[in-house]
């Protein structure tokens, strides 16, 4: 299930986006100071180039580039 980002609150969003950016293999030796990091992916969501995905199953939450979405799930998402 997509999670639009602009329906959570301010201080979720940028929550969750902290804890994106710091999870274990998300930073590949990549050294850009957290805040940046969160700052890039929250403009990558305004763009609409990266999208919050979430999982019922494990109750998780990921932040996604749109291509790596499966296209049935973007489709299901458009066409609700």
């Amino acid at each position: 299930m997509l999670i639009p980002y602009d329906l959570l609150e301010a201080e979720t969003l940028t929550r969750l986006l902290e804890d994106f950016v710091t999870r274990e293999g998300t930073d590949n030796g990549d050294e850009t100071p957290q805040d940046v990091r969160v700052e890039q992916a929250r403009h990558a969501l305004h763009k609409g180039l990266a999208v919050i995905v979430f999982d019922p199953d494990s109750q998780q939450c990921q932040l996604l580039l749109k291509e790596q979405v499966p296209a049935e799930l973007l489709d299901s998402e458009n066409n609700a």
